[in-house]
């Protein structure tokens, strides 16, 4: 497993809305050195469900090339239809990359548990790689789809060694402590809200979309919880939750990327692809001063 903290890494694009690969490679290594143990492409924050399956293949290509050890990588390769899952799946694996996070199919709802385990039963067996290791992907208020803990629990008593954890970013911490109750699934929480309560039942740290903002204070929380000095994660897990409770009053993802156009001086950060909307400058200029006047941060 990777042990900290996760970034489920920004997309950057053009002002022609093209995949700029040298801000993406910028911000890994950024995230990289101020914290962050792992990288997630292509998850929600990365606009995943906006970007092609050749601007991944490329892209993923790109951190690699760039010197990115891929043995930290778990990309997202989940899509709606069947052969796309399992192309995005055996590119990021043929890489080397430490694994694959997967959405289940997510067009039609109201599949039982039974379909969703047949799908995945499918998927192991045409992507039949030798390194497969598999994280779920739990996010039914976005995909519509979710993953009860029945299923989770028998695609692991049945996959033991590819079904090897899961994000779940469902926001029920009821949900989050079931499964982390399945005997030796990895369960990454999708926030560091619950991140100290989830390191104690066993969890390795969180995937975080604030990460791509936040990385430092997050990463030394998580940190602290692995030393065991419970009084200083706590401390600092103050700040922590007040920075990521604040964000979720503005849309995230153009938030978090008006920040680093901020950051980093580069405009085009801001830009979004649709249906998503850039955040204005008042929105910006606002999120920002809160940041800079209640947590210390310099946007």
């Amino acid at each position: 497993m990777i042990k900290g903290l996760i970034s489920p890494i920004l997309s950057p694009f053009n002002n022609d809305l093209s995949f700029n690969q040298d801000l993406y490679n910028d911000l890994a290594e950024e995230l990289l050195s101020s914290g962050c143990s792992g990288l997630a492409p292509f998850g929600t924050t990365g606009e995943a469900l906006s970007i092609g399956n050749e601007e991944r293949i490329i892209a993923l290509e790109g951190l690699i090339n760039r010197g990115i050890d891929p043995s930290i990588l778990i990309p997202g390769t989940g899509l709606c239809n069947f052969p796309d899952t399992v192309k995005m799946s055996k590119h990021a694996l043929d890489l080397g990359c430490h694994g694959i996070m997967t959405l289940p199919p997510f067009y039609f709802k109201g599949v039982s548990d039974l379909g969703l385990f047949n799908y995945f039963e499918k998927l192991i067996d045409e992507i039949n790689h030798k390194k497969l290791k598999i994280y779920l992907y739990h996010i039914p208020q976005v995909s519509g789809v979710g993953l009860s803990i029945e299923l989770v629990q028998k695609l692991k008593l049945t996959f033991p060694d590819i079904i090897v954890g899961i994000k779940d970013s469902s926001g029920n911490w009821e949900n989050t402590k079931a499964l982390l109750n399945i005997d030796g699934l990895t369960v990454y929480p999708g926030a560091e809200l619950p991140v100290i309560e989830s390191i104690k039942l066993g969890a390795p740290g969180c995937i975080s979309a604030t990460a791509n903002i936040n990385s430092s204070d997050i990463s030394k929380v998580i940190d602290l919880c692995h030393k065991k000095d419970w009084d200083k994660a706590e401390d600092l897990h103050k700040k922590v939750k007040k920075v990521r409770l604040l964000f979720q009053d503005y849309a995230p993802i153009p938030a978090q990327k008006s920040l680093l156009a901020r950051k980093t001086g580069n405009e085009v950060w801001s830009n979004v692809r649709p249906p998503l909307i850039s955040m204005s400058k008042e929105k910006s200029d606002e999120l920002a001063n809160k940041l800079n006047d209640q947590f210390g941060y310099s946007f």
